[in-house]
């Protein structure tokens, strides 16, 4: 029996995922890693951590089922995108690994975010991608500037300690703008005014392909064959392999602190004035769009801080199905918003507060915000109509009113898969079992078992409707409110 293992380095832990040819869980640890933050802004992770964490995780399953181990036959990766991991000219590490939410070059991104930069990576370069960090590195940190041989991921370093092979692929290239995305390869233009140039880019693969195998004497230490590595994926990517989002027309939405709605597409179709990402999807041939609100499940968060409950008490009694929105009006802009607004001094209000307002009230209101604030990532993609069914996963899917809201927010299914991990380690894995076997990715990425469907009810439709048109207006008074704060 064949078993696959996914390798997911998320920003806090690493985690290994072994899962057997029917996909089922076999063996899993996670190892925590740590942030420094020596700046204000500043966000960076030693990759020597990663490496470390991987050791670790590989010995525990060894030691806890190393039959599991041995009968690995691939695996893939999935990591947390946009890092920048500046290698030497003996792949040394020169700097430590600059992350997605370091915010230090703004000024960077602003100059690279014009018309060209659009118009070849399909995105509006954000200050926490790859491309600008590397702008500020060439202004502030010239002597290290000079002495870089390779510019990783942080995944992708990971696979070099793995196999020895620089590669990437598409889905995390995407997120550099470095990338010629409708093409799926380098842009010398984009490189070229970062003062890189193509000989310092890993090689690039799709997701599913092989990347290199694993070299000979980490196969000895953990008692496995010199197994096939695949391309793997970003973070978000690779979650939509792990719960069957790989076919044009099906999406996630994502519940955590922060939310995403994703969707799968098969044409390149980007707007990147709505800051929606448009990226390259781990699937061949496939691209996704994604947008994210920035404070979801944060926003329940901070009621719960403010009214001294806990989440689940505040939404517990709403009950597992929603009427019509309220009068009270909230904007869940607590950290500035990303889609569609791309603006970070935003700040959220409570619009419409009366003397009937109660605790349920603003609760619904809360949850209310955050379904529209996903409408509004839903309307800057295809809109409604573009995607008919998406799966929920995160902590906000805990709650049936919540999940029953959306469906009627955005207008299509919410499915809640049973119980299960379905999360970035397990798409890796099952692009390491495609990279292995040669198997078609939609027959073996299904969505996972169904728990509960919510759906969108006609009588409810011209509430919401009328409800988010009033949330709609309410932006562009509140931006010019905060520019003038």
């Amino acid at each position: 029996m064949a078993n696959t293992l996914g390798l997911d380095l998320g920003t806090s832990s690493l985690k290994a995922l072994i899962v057997d040819e029917t996909q089922a869980p076999v063996a899993t640890v996670s190892v925590p890693l740590s942030v420094e933050r020596p700046h204000f802004g500043w966000s960076e992770q030693d990759p020597a951590s990663w490496i470390a964490a991987c050791r670790e995780a590989l010995a525990r399953l060894k030691a806890e089922n190393p039959a599991a181990v041995a009968a690995v036959a691939g695996i893939g990766l999935s990591g947390h995108m946009h890092g920048a991991t500046l290698l030497g000219a003996g792949d040394e590490v020169l700097r430590p690994c600059i992350l997605w939410n370091d915010t230090r070059s703004f000024r960077e991104a602003r100059e690279l975010d014009d018309e060209e930069g659009r118009a070849i990576t399909g995105n509006i370069v954000f200050p926490g991608f790859t491309a600008p960090k590397l702008l500020w590195v060439l202004r502030n940190e010239p002597n290290i500037f000079e002495r870089v041989r390779r510019v990783l991921l942080p995944k992708d370093y990971l696979r070099l300690w793995l196999t020895g092979e620089a590669m990437s692929e598409m889905s995390d290239a995407a997120g550099t703008s470095w990338l010629d995305t409708a093409g799926r390869r380098w842009s010398d233009r984009m490189l070229e005014r970062t003062s890189l140039s193509r000989d310092q880019m890993p090689g690039l693969v799709e997701g599913t392909e092989v990347s290199g195998r694993l070299r000979a004497e980490l196969a000895a230490e953990w008692g496995m064959p010199q197994v096939v590595v695949a391309g793997g994926g970003g973070d978000n990517a690779a979650s939509a392999c792990g719960v069957g989002v790989v076919q044009p027309g099906t999406g996630f939405l994502s519940l955590g602190t922060s939310g995403v709605l994703f969707t799968a597409a098969e044409r390149y179709e980007p707007r990147p004035e709505t800051a929606i990402h448009t990226f390259c999807h781990a699937i061949p041939g496939t691209w996704h769009q994604m947008g994210v609100t920035l404070s979801a499940a944060a926003s329940i968060e901070w009621l719960s801080t403010v009214l001294k409950e806990k989440p689940g008490e505040l939404t517990g009694p709403l009950g597992e199905s929603c009427d019509a929105p309220g009068r009270a009006i909230f904007l869940p802009y607590l950290a500035g918003e990303r889609t569609p607004h791309n603006d970070a001094d935003i700040r959220g209000v409570f619009v419409g507060l009366e003397a009937s307002t109660d605790r349920a009230a603003m609760v619904r209101a809360v949850l209310e915000g955050v379904a529209f604030s996903m409408r509004d990532c839903l309307e800057a993609g295809g809109g409604v109509g573009s995607v008919s069914r998406l799966v929920a996963v995160g902590a906000g899917s805990r709650s049936g009113y919540w999940l029953d809201l959306m469906a009627n927010a955005l207008r299509c299914e919410i499915v809640l898969p049973a119980s299960g991990d379905f999360g970035a380690a397990l798409g890796a894995a099952r692009l390491g079992l495609v990279a292995a076997t040669g198997a078609d990715p939609a027959t073996v990425m299904p969505e996972p078992p169904t728990a509960r469907v919510f759906a969108p009810r006609a009588e409810l439709e011209g509430a919401f409707e009328d409800a988010y048109r009033r949330y709609r207006t309410l932006y562009p008074a509140i931006r010019d409110w905060s520019a003038a704060s």
